[in-house]
């Protein structure tokens, strides 16, 4: 039965000052049950404060992070700490990885992309022997065309044994209707971002700038839609939600980039009570 989580990136600040424990702990008391682990460093100390949580809290970890190979100096990855990714996964018991992005020189190169994919692939029948699935997020670059066909599908044929992460907000921003691509790819997707699409008007300030700095107002009307809580855009949610159901998928996970100055807790509530008004109670 499908589940209904949170994305551990969306409150990654509190992970950060106060820690998974408390973390969790607030993410309970909300209504969540289910977190994704990103954006959280996977010390021995905090895998055991996650351990300690879902045990506590009565919780669990719906997927934990890894990259393909490193981004950066330092960051973990199958490539340099295999062993230690499955046991991190093990360890707090769970059987989905997934890839949070395409690194920044592969969405600049199609033969990259190409060659990251079927790395991708290479590692995903390597983990399946260990009893994990691995799967790849989208972002909205995944909707550029090579010779009319999508990114997405390029590194979907690449990576046969690669499942989806679909994330409705970056599908949208990609241009494409996130119920079609969900269903596009039933029974390849467990795993399913939530997360509202929001299209700001402009602002006095805004305005001020058709005067004094024609780019920057040029920025500003461009980059009008934002992240926001369940319900509080213009994305079919419930026929997103709904989708992601049919075709597979494990875990709903709720998410939020950004929260612009507010509490991403106050949202993660906002976005847990639609749910709840919308008869996903039972998914918690």
């Amino acid at each position: 039965m499908t589940k209904i989580g949170v994305q551990a990136s969306t409150v990654v600040d509190s992970f950060k000052e106060v820690g998974p424990y408390e973390t969790f702990k607030k993410l309970s008391e909300i209504g969540y049950k289910s977190v994704e682990v990103s954006q959280v460093e996977t010390s021995k100390e905090n895998i055991d404060q996650i351990i300690k949580a879902c045990k506590d809290f009565d919780m669990e970890v719906a997927a934990m992070s890894a990259a393909l190979e490193p981004m950066f100096p330092g960051q973990e990855s199958l490539e340099t700490d295999y062993d230690k990714i499955v046991a991190d996964c093990k360890a707090v018991d769970t059987d989905l990885l997934r890839i949070g992005m395409l690194p920044f020189d592969k969405m600049a190169n199609l033969d990259k992309a190409i060659e990251f994919a079927k790395k991708a692939n290479e590692y995903a029948l390597k983990l399946k022997e260990d009893g994990i699935k691995l799967y790849y997020h989208n972002h909205h670059i995944e909707f550029v065309k090579y010779d009319g066909k999508y990114l997405l599908d390029i590194i979907s044929e690449n990576a046969p044994e690669l499942g989806f992460e679909l994330d409705v907000h970056w599908v949208q921003k990609g241009g494409e209707n996130p119920v079609n691509i969900l269903k596009k790819y039933s029974g390849k997707v467990e795993l399913v971002h939530l997360k509202d699409y929001e299209v700001m008007p402009l602002t006095m300030d805004d305005l001020k700038l058709m005067q004094e700095d024609q780019a920057a107002f040029r920025t500003a009307f461009d980059n009008r839609a934002r992240f926001a809580p369940l319900g509080q855009g213009s994305l079919p949610l419930k026929e997103c939600a709904d989708q992601a159901i049919e075709s597979g998928c494990r875990y709903l996970l709720v998410e939020q980039d950004f929260s612009y100055g507010r509490d991403p807790f106050e949202e993660l509530k906002i976005s847990y009570d639609w749910l709840i008004d919308n008869g996903y109670g039972d998914l918690f």
